[in-house]
């Protein structure tokens, strides 16, 4: 039988595969190699990959036995909207580089508090994260980034 998260699956796989299929009649320029319809092509296209990718999981799940549901954590949940709150909040004031650099850290530690010499890695991703979204976003795709009233950039 299948579960919800199948059901989940199969939605968004056909959703997808159907907006995929749409993206197919949006019109090419004639001067420009990327066209309007490249980056839902590849939303699409990974959409579809995770969805089906899902939905097998979800089929090889029924084939060997169901282990218990881990405990709820509504801490975390709550901790996690506060972070993100704070974050939106903080985004002005400090600016995208380094409100995303904290937020990355403190999401991290939040979810999960390093142990040992783990800090290095929190600090790691933390700055790839901030460094490679804000060359994508700012540089490469030209989006203005919040620049921070304290901070200036």
């Amino acid at each position: 039988m299948i579960t919800r998260d199948g059901v989940a699956g199969l939605v968004c796989l056909a959703g997808s595969l159907v907006l995929l299929g749409a993206s197919q009649g949006l019109p090419q320029p004639a001067l420009v190699p990327i066209g309007p319809a490249f980056y839902p092509r590849i939303l699409f296209g990974i959409m579809a990959a995770l969805s089906a990718a899902l939905v097998v999981s979800d089929l090889a799940r029924r084939r060997r036995r169901a282990p218990a549901p881990p405990p709820t954590q509504y801490r975390l949940v709550v901790l996690a909207f506060a972070v993100f709150t704070a974050y939106v909040v903080l985004l002005p004031w400090l600016g995208y580089r380094l409100a995303t650099f904290l937020f990355v850290a403190v999401t991290q530690v939040a979810l999960e508090p390093p142990r040992g010499r783990r800090w290095w890695m929190v600090l790691a991703v933390a700055l790839a994260t901030t460094v490679v979204t804000y060359y994508v976003f700012e540089r490469y795709l030209s989006v203005l980034l919040p620049r921070g009233h304290w901070t200036g950039f």
